[in-house]
């Protein structure tokens, strides 16, 4: 239905939260949720004095409640990349945010697996010492540390955050100091552990080829070794031709796994050229200088 013509004021932005609840909660119409929300966000404007007729509910109560409403909303219609940018255009700056406010949108975008979204938000609200003397301070300062820095890994930033903050006295820094020790050791233990599985898994056809390699490199000892005991057998009775022939053989089984390979055959012709020096060597008659009387 079309919006009526409201007149701004707080008790207005009273009537247009319970109206937005209803919608949330008994009729799930998000949509006609958020409006409601945006409309009494908007009639309260910048004010922070009390709500006439509404006890002592202020400006800042009404304008809370119609911000978490208004989250709520745009969530269970799945637009939560929205939901910051939405709170700020009526806070305009992280550190005004309210605690609830904030609290809920750590939750949210851990929930969704985006806690970098609320680094910078969180950092500037923990930051501002008007939020340090809050009584929620240490609630949202534990919650940030837990949903944002540490599952970012963000260590030395929760440390500073920690130490920086005046709050706290010694004893409540160690205990926080000693959480952050704890995550870091747990994040080095899950990297080592991954690091260990991605060195262990082997891809399928590295695998294969090492079988392949590991398969031919075991035919190869077979015949060597053969090769040497045959030669170690009748090395005697084996004429010198034959005995370079074998030598040249088993020199080109061991020096190449692979000989019909392409790459291989410039070494290969090489070697028979040396081969074919060496028998020709052979052939060739042996002059020895005349034996003098």
């Amino acid at each position: 239905a079309e919006l009526p013509p409201w007149a701004p004021g707080p008790a207005q932005a009273a009537a247009l939260l319970e109206e937005a609840a209803d919608l949330l909660v008994l009729h799930r119409d998000f949509a006609a949720a958020v409006e409601r929300c945006e409309a009494g966000c908007d009639s309260l404007g910048t004010g922070t004095g009390p709500s006439p007729g509404h006890g002592h509910e202020s400006f800042a109560e009404v304008k809370c409640s119609l911000c978490v409403v208004g989250i709520q909303a745009l969530a269970e219609m799945n637009r939560w990349r929205e939901v910051l940018s939405w709170v700020l255009q009526y806070y305009h700056v992280p550190e005004h945010l309210p605690p609830k406010v904030l609290e809920l949108c750590i939750l949210l975008y851990s929930k969704v697996r985006e806690p970098q979204v609320m680094l910078e938000v969180g950092s500037s609200w923990l930051g501002a010492q008007a939020n340090q003397r809050l009584p929620e301070f240490d609630s949202l300062l534990e919650l940030y540390l837990a949903q944002v820095l540490l599952p970012l890994g963000r260590f030395e930033g929760a440390e500073e955050l920690v130490r920086g903050c005046a709050a706290f006295d010694s004893e409540r820094q160690l205990q926080f100091l000693g959480t952050i020790g704890e995550s870091r050791c747990r994040w080095a233990r899950r990297e080592e552990e991954t690091r260990s599985a991605a060195e262990e898994q082997q891809d399928p056809a590295t695998e294969t080829l090492l079988g392949m390699l590991s398969q031919k490199l075991l035919t190869m000892l077979t015949l060597l070794r053969r090769t040497l005991r045959s030669m170690s057998n009748h090395f005697y009775l084996l004429p010198y031709k034959k005995m370079l022939l074998a030598t040249f053989l088993l020199y080109l089984v061991v020096v190449r796994l692979d000989p019909a390979s392409p790459t291989s055959l410039p070494f290969i012709y090489k070697l028979v050229q040396l081969f074919r020096q060496a028998w020709a060597a052979v052939l060739s008659p042996v002059h020895r200088p005349p034996i003098r009387d």
